[in-house]
């Protein structure tokens, strides 16, 4: 019984000491104060993780962003390149391989043209000194260059070329009818003939020739010409 009793107030001591003296309310406190700094810490974590995630979030969306833009500037960038090359080839007519001159090209002054056909001519590429011939007389038909001389050279280097008879009857015709006073007239004459031969044009060579043969049988382009003239006249005939 007497231990029971001692218990007892040693028991009612320790409690009325912890609440006399703040030891309770120091403990509980201390749990709070621990359970409060734990909850700051989780919600102060919390709000770090959740800007984490936007951050994150915001990050990927910048990402998209940029490569959408990426991929539309690359789009028109090639788009531009598309069209500037489209214009460029466009702006720049196709080469004919066949053709010499590329008047579209090099836009030729009459002068040059000239000066490169004659050029041409002396060293016999007469393909392409008749091209520059033709395209000075197609382009500049009333230019003052475009004389006597001129046809007469432009006549023979169509001639040479083996093919461009028509070109070569043309310019000699031009120059007969043009110029009959001109020191190149006989020799157009003869050219003209031989033109006309070449395309099967038999009554007009014949006609040209005899002509030729009663007016200038005396001329050395009679000389040339009488040949093979006896020749030409029977196929013609025949």
């Amino acid at each position: 019984m007497k231990i029971v009793f001692l218990f007892i107030v040693l028991s009612f001591g320790y409690v009325f000491s912890l609440w006399k003296w703040g030891g309770l309310d120091k403990e509980v406190t201390a749990k709070w104060q621990s359970q409060l700094e734990y909850e700051r810490k989780a919600l102060s974590l919390a709000k770090e993780n959740r800007l984490l995630v936007k951050e994150i979030s915001d990050l990927k969306y910048q990402i998209s962003e940029l490569q959408s833009k990426s991929k539309f500037f690359a789009g028109q960038a090639s788009a531009q390149t598309q069209k500037k090359t489209d214009r460029s080839i466009a702006s720049v007519p196709a080469t004919d391989t066949n053709d010499l001159v590329n008047y579209e090209v090099y836009k030729w002054t009459p002068e040059k043209l000239l000066a490169i056909g004659e050029k041409e001519f002396h060293f016999k590429n007469y393909e392409k000194s008749s091209q520059y011939y033709s395209e000075l007389i197609q382009r500049f038909p009333k230019h003052e260059l475009i004389g006597d001389r001129v046809l007469f050279g432009a006549g023979v280097a169509a001639f040479e070329t083996g093919k461009k008879y028509d070109l070569s009857e043309k310019y000699f015709s031009k120059l007969v009818k043009d110029f009959p006073k001109s020191d190149f007239h006989r020799g157009a004459k003869l050219w003209l003939a031989l033109s006309q031969y070449n395309q099967g044009e038999h009554q007009k060579f014949l006609k040209t020739v005899e002509e030729f043969r009663l007016k200038y049988r005396n001329t050395d382009e009679w000389k040339i010409l009488s040949r093979y003239y006896e020749d030409i006249n029977e196929k013609v005939k025949q």
